[in-house]
C-alpha cells in the first residue's frame, strides 16, 4: 500500500474528527454538521460506496454496546411499554405504511420489494436526537425512551428486512413463515444475549486487571454479534442484552475498570459516530451516478411522498400508541398513574431521524433486486431529509415547548446529598469501630484527616443544592477548598514538567506522579 492510498484512507476520519470538534466547541449538533460536510465533500473526494458489512459488523456492534452499558436497565424497565411500542410496533407499522405507499407509486415493483424499503427506513437512529435532547435538558424519561427505542428497533427492522428480501427474491415465504422467522430471531437473540451476558460478566470478574478487562470488553460486542448471527438469530438484541447486563454490574467492578471503561467507550463512540455521519453524506455522488438518465421530477415526487409517509407514520402511531392503552387498560393506569404531557409526546413523535443502518441495509440489497437503484435513492433522501429537516428543527421545537429537566436535576442533587450523608455516616462509623477496637494503630492526626474528608464530602453534596454559594452569594468552604486545591495542583504540575525538562526526573516518574494528581483533580470535580 503506497502513501497515496494511506492518505485516502485517513482523509475521512480526519475530516470527521475535525468537523465534530468544531461542532462540540460551538455547541452545534455534530451529526447534522457531519452529514452536511459529507454532502459537500461527496463530489470532491474519491467515490466510496458504503460497505454494508463494514456498518453491520464493524460500526453497529460497538455503538450498540456503548449505548447499552451507558443506559440504565432499571429506567428502561420502567418504560418498557413505550419502548416496545416504538421499537417493535412502530417499526412494523412504518414498514407496512411505507411499503404500501411505495407500491402505489411504483406499481411494477413487487409488494415484497416495497416492504423491504419500508423495513429499511423504519428504524430511527436516536444518536442525533439524544445528543440534542441531553444538551437542551429534556426530561430523563423522554431520553430513556428514545435510547431504548434506538437499542432495539434495529433488530425488528433487520429481521423484517430479511424476510421481505427472501419473499421478493422468490423464496415463497408465507405470513406464518415470516412470523416464525421473526419470533425465532427475537427470542433467540434474547436467549443468546442472556447466556453470554452471564458467562462474560463472571469471566471479567476473574481477570482482576482493569486494563485486561477493558481490552476484553472491546472484543465483546463483535464476538456476541457474530455468535448470535452464526445461528441466525438477532445479533443486535444479543449485543444490547449483554451491554445492559454488564453496564448494570459495572458499579461493582474495581474503580480502575470503571475509569478506563468510561474513557475507552467515550472515545470509541465519538470516533465511530463521527465517521458514520460523514459516510452518510459521502453517498450522495455514487447514488446520483447510479440514477443517471432517470426522470428527476418523477424521482423527486416519489422521494417526497416516501419521506412524508415515513415521518407521518411515526406521528400517527405515537399519539394513539401512548394514550389509547391508558384509556383501555386499568392495569396500565395503575402502573403509570401520571399521563405523559402532550409536549413530551410531540418530542417523541418528531424524534425520528434515520441513520447509517438504513443506508447500509439499502446497499446490502442484492444487485439483481427489483428497483435497487431507485430504492437506494429513496432511502438516501429519507435519511438525509430526516437528519436535516427534523434534526435542525428539533432544538427549536424543544425550546418552543419550554421543556426542561430542572426539577429532575434538583431531585437528583437532593437524593445525592442524602446518599452522600448516609455513605459518610457509614464510613465514619467504620472508622470509629476500627479505632475503638484497636484494629489499627494510627496517629490521631490521621483519624482527624479521615473524619474531616468524609464530613466535607457529605457537606459538599448539600452545598451543591445551593449552586456552590452560601449567603449573599459567598463561596461555600468546599467550593473555596476545590478552587484553591486546583490552583495548587496546577503549580505542582508546572514544577514537575520543569524538572522533567531539566532532566532531573524521568518521564516514567513524571507520568506516575501526574496520574496521582489527575486522580485527585478528578475527585475534586465531585467532592
Amino acid at each position: 500500500m503506497n502513501q497515496a492510498s494511506v492518505l485516502q484512507i485517513l482523509v475521512v476520519p480526519v475530516i470527521a474528527i475535525a468537523v465534530a470538534a468544531v461542532a462540540r466547541r460551538r455547541g452545534w449538533s455534530a451529526p447534522l454538521l457531519l452529514v452536511l460536510a459529507g454532502l459537500v465533500l461527496s463530489p470532491l473526494v474519491p467515490q466510496y460506496e458504503l460497505d454494508p458489512e463494514l456498518v453491520l459488523l464493524v460500526f453497529l456492534p460497538p455503538l450498540l454496546y456503548s449505548a447499552a452499558i451507558e443506559s440504565s436497565y432499571l429506567r428502561l424497565k420502567a418504560v418498557r411499554r413505550p419502548v416496545a411500542l416504538l421499537s417493535v410496533g412502530l417499526v412494523l407499522f412504518t414498514t407496512l405504511v411505507v411499503g404500501w405507499v411505495t407500491h402505489l407509486l411504483l406499481p411494477a415493483l413487487p409488494l415484497a420489494a416495497a416492504f423491504a424499503l419500508g423495513a429499511i427506513v423504519a428504524p430511527p437512529d436516536a444518536v442525533a436526537a439524544v445528543a440534542v435532547a441531553r444538551r437542551l435538558g429534556l426530561p430523563r424519561k423522554v431520553v430513556t425512551i428514545l435510547v431504548g427505542e434506538s437499542l432495539f428497533n434495529d433488530a425488528t427492522a433487520l429481521t423484517a428486512y430479511r424476510v421481505a428480501i427472501a419473499a421478493a427474491m422468490g423464496a415463497g415465504i408465507t405470513w406464518l413463515d415470516a412470523s416464525a422467522r421473526f419470533l425465532y430471531a427475537a427470542v433467540g437473540g434474547v436467549v443468546i444475549g442472556v447466556v453470554l451476558a452471564w458467562i462474560l460478566a463472571r469471566g471479567l470478574v476473574l481477570l482482576r486487571d482493569s486494563l485486561v478487562e477493558n481490552t476484553v470488553m472491546l472484543l465483546i460486542p463483535f464476538a456476541v454479534y457474530l455468535a448470535a448471527e452464526s445461528v441466525h438469530v438477532s445479533g443486535v438484541i444479543a449485543v444490547v442484552i449483554v451491554g445492559l447486563y454488564i453496564g448494570h454490574r459495572l458499579p461493582t467492578a474495581a474503580f480502575g475498570t470503571r475509569l478506563l471503561s468510561d474513557a475507552v467507550w467515550r472515545v470509541l463512540g465519538f470516533f465511530l459516530e463521527s465517521i458514520v455521519f460523514v459516510l452518510i453524506g459521502l453517498q450522495l455522488w455514487p447514488i446520483m451516478k447510479a440514477l443517471r438518465g432517470a426522470d428527476p421530477w418523477n424521482l423527486a415526487g416519489m422521494a417526497l411522498a416516501v419521506f412524508a409517509a415515513t415521518v407521518l407514520a411515526r406521528v400517527v402511531w405515537v399519539v394513539p400508541g401512548i394514550y389509547l392503552p391508558r384509556i383501555l387498560s386499568r392495569k396500565v393506569r395503575r402502573r403509570e398513574p401520571h399521563a405523559p404531557s402532550w409536549q413530551n409526546v410531540v418530542i417523541v413523535s418528531w424524534a425520528g431521524m434515520r441513520g447509517v443502518v438504513s443506508l447500509a441495509a439499502a446497499f446490502a440489497l442484492p444487485q439483481d433486486f427489483p428497483g435497487r437503484d431507485t430504492l437506494l435513492f429513496l432511502t438516501f433522501v429519507v435519511v438525509i431529509g430526516t437528519l436535516l429537516i427534523q434534526g435542525m428543527s428539533f432544538p427549536a421545537i424543544i425550546r418552543r415547548l419550554k421543556i426542561s429537566n430542572e426539577q429532575e436535576i434538583f431531585a437528583d442533587n437532593l437524593a445525592e446529598a442524602a446518599a452522600q450523608q448516609a455513605a459518610a455516616a457509614a464510613g465514619l462509623a467504620r472508622l470509629e469501630e476500627l479505632v475503638a477496637g484497636r484494629t489499627v494503630d494510627v496517629h490521631e492526626d490521621v483519624v482527624d484527616q479521615l473524619r474531616s474528608r468524609s464530613e466535607r464530602r457529605a457537606l459538599s453534596a448539600w452545598e451543591r443544592l445551593g449552586g456552590g454559594t452560601g449567603p449573599a452569594g459567598e463561596e461555600t468552604p468546599s467550593t473555596v477548598y476545590r478552587r484553591l486545591r486546583r490552583e495548587m495542583l496546577a503549580a505542582e504540575r508546572e514544577v514537575l514538567v520543569r524538572l522533567r525538562d531539566e532532566g532531573r526526573i524521568d518521564d516514567e516518574v513524571l507520568r506516575r506522579v501526574m496520574q496521582e494528581l489527575d486522580f485527585e483533580e478528578a475527585t475534586l470535580e465531585r467532592v
